[in-house]
């Protein structure tokens, strides 16, 4: 009887494959990773809770609707704070979302070869900066820039809430400029400029993995490059866009650092983003965090826990959001 030698030695790794272990074990560990990473948000979440619930219990659902800080008084909440959070978050995506998807549409549809290996380099590289050193940049270069186009929207825009300033005259151009630094507008643009580069690298690689096919069918049909980036690109990228854009402002809504160097905290809810305004969330703990007593550190802790709470559910709209456009581009 005559063996064969390949076939013999093919025969563990064919009996390898069909018993379909390394599939098992891709699925052990990627389920793992996910219930480990569930753990560590329900530890986050568990820790916070138990150090912060003598503040919330204290301070029961005034917690939200107080706007004053001063645990140590018993009177204390987030209002303030959770105002000044989604304002700046806000701004930040105003200013970054249509800069982001401009670069991503440039570097990936019109951009040399060369060049647009430059240009992403340049943008991996500006994510790695420190806060730092852009809440200094915004400190002592752009603060200064920035006076003239919010004397220019407080005048002409002023009728807008969002743009009032309380307590100057825009049609004077002797009033003072320090009303308008070390705003929530400000504050904003700094912020902007850290959460561009991660939400400019997500559309990115969206725009790039458009399908080849009908980019070229929508140039057959006589479509110029706008048309085939409005018609395939933009569409098959809807998904992407939304999610960088919901990363963004899940950074944002965390960024510490930058808002720190800028505002100088007015515990008062007001929406007027070209005067100073109330901090965010993280920058009080950080700013009050060296000086904390036990109490005033639960108060701190529960504040993190609100900002914890508003990143998860600001993370489970996004992906819902991206699912459904996901679910619907395949129906189409």
């Amino acid at each position: 009887m005559v063996v064969d030698a390949g076939a013999a030695a093919d025969r563990p790794r064919r009996l390898y494959a069909d018993s379909g272990l390394p599939d098992r074990l891709f699925r052990g560990v990627a389920t793992g990773g996910g219930a480990l990473v569930l753990a560590v948000m329900l530890l986050v979440g568990g820790f916070l809770t138990y150090r912060g619930w003598q503040a919330l219990r204290e301070a029961g659902w005034s917690f939200v609707t107080t706007a004053q800080w001063d645990p140590d008084a018993r009177h204390f909440g987030i209002a303030a704070v959770i105002t000044g959070t989604v304002l700046i978050a806000g701004v930040a995506i105003v200013f970054a979302v249509p800069l982001a998807i401009g670069t991503a549409l440039y570097i990936s549809e019109y951009a040399p070869f060369r060049l647009r290996r430059t240009l992403v380099s340049t943008i991996d590289l500006m994510a790695a900066v420190p806060s730092v050193v852009y809440g200094l940049w915004g400190l002592f270069f752009l603060q200064g820039k920035v006076i003239g186009l919010a004397r220019w929207l407080s005048t002409y825009f002023g009728w807008i809430p969002l743009f009032k300033v309380d307590g100057a005259d825009p049609n004077d151009p002797l009033a003072t400029a320090t009303v308008y630094t070390a705003s929530t507008f400000v504050a904003g643009m700094v912020v902007a400029m850290m959460v561009t580069p991660i939400i400019c690298s997500v559309i990115r690689e969206v725009f790039s993995q458009a399908p080849i096919g009908e980019r070229e069918g929508a140039y057959a049909l006589g479509a110029t490059r706008w048309g085939m980036i409005r018609s395939v690109v933009l569409p098959f990228g809807k998904g992407g866009m939304i999610g960088g854009t919901m990363l963004g402002l899940g950074r944002a809504l965390g960024e510490t650092i930058g808002v720190y160097m800028i505002i100088s905290p007015v515990f008062v809810v007001q929406p007027h983003i070209l005067q100073a305004g109330a901090s965010s969330v993280s920058s009080l703990i950080a700013l009050r965090y060296g000086e904390a007593t036990p109490f005033a550190m639960s108060a701190l802790m529960a504040a993190g826990l609100a900002l914890f709470l508003m990143t998860l559910v600001v993370n489970f709209a996004a992906s819902s959001i991206v699912a459904r456009s996901r679910s619907g581009a395949t129906a189409e």
